[in-house]
């Protein structure tokens, strides 16, 4: 087994266990808020189409309609931002903008596979037309790059905002008295640090 087959079992194996969470939070929780429910099913969604990307079989996904759901759900993040009118719109817009960044990502990782797949059928060229398409291929090489670069780069400070952010206090948690509350926070953090690592990883790998 290569390494890059033991990197892709692990992803696979975190991105089904975040789907599985998700999918329990967002069905089976009872909660009043609509915009909740909408939230870890657009979450689940998300996590089931990683955890089969990494394999070949992964490319059988539409990319058009994968391409439109995952852009409805990062525009969805920041427009539902405010539950109520107390909230500040760019505290909340920007508590949220993680995932909003994490759906657009999913989005640019489609759009790119559909991409390689399109130069590779467009492999046999004429040969008069080969140095027009290298320039142009070299052009959207660049740009591709600084776009997963930026993405890959936000998801990281994200994931690693949020599996940090709680070391130095794990060992007050039990002696507070809402002590689930804080241990589901841990909970909620882990989850998204670890989620926004292994699409940061999706994004810079090969594919």
């Amino acid at each position: 087994m290569s390494a890059v087959e033991v990197v892709h079992y692990l992803l696979t194996a975190l991105f089904a266990a975040a789907a599985v969470r998700a999918l329990r939070q967002g069905v089976l929780t009872r909660t009043r808020f609509c915009r909740s429910r909408v939230d870890q099913l657009l979450h689940a969604a998300m996590a089931l189409a990683m955890a089969v990307m990494p394999w070949s079989w992964g490319g059988a996904l539409p990319e058009l309609p994968q391409s439109v759901f995952f852009a409805a759900a990062a525009v969805w993040f920041p427009l539902t931002a405010v539950k109520s009118g107390q909230e500040r719109q760019l505290s909340a817009t920007a508590r949220r903008l993680p995932y909003a960044v994490g759906m657009a990502a999913m989005t640019w990782m489609s759009h790119r596979t559909a991409g390689h797949s399109h130069q590779t059928m467009a492999a046999g060229v004429p040969t008069a037309h080969q140095a027009m398409g290298l320039g142009h291929f070299m052009g959207e090489s660049k740009a591709d790059n600084i776009v997963t670069g930026v993405l890959a780069l936000y998801l990281l400070t994200c994931s690693l905002r949020s599996l940090t952010r709680d070391m130095p206090t794990l060992h007050a948690t039990t002696e507070t008295a809402d002590n689930s509350t804080s241990l589901k926070g841990v909970c909620n953090r882990f989850w998204d640090g670890a989620t926004a690592m292994g699409t940061a990883v999706m994004l810079l790998m090969p594919h």
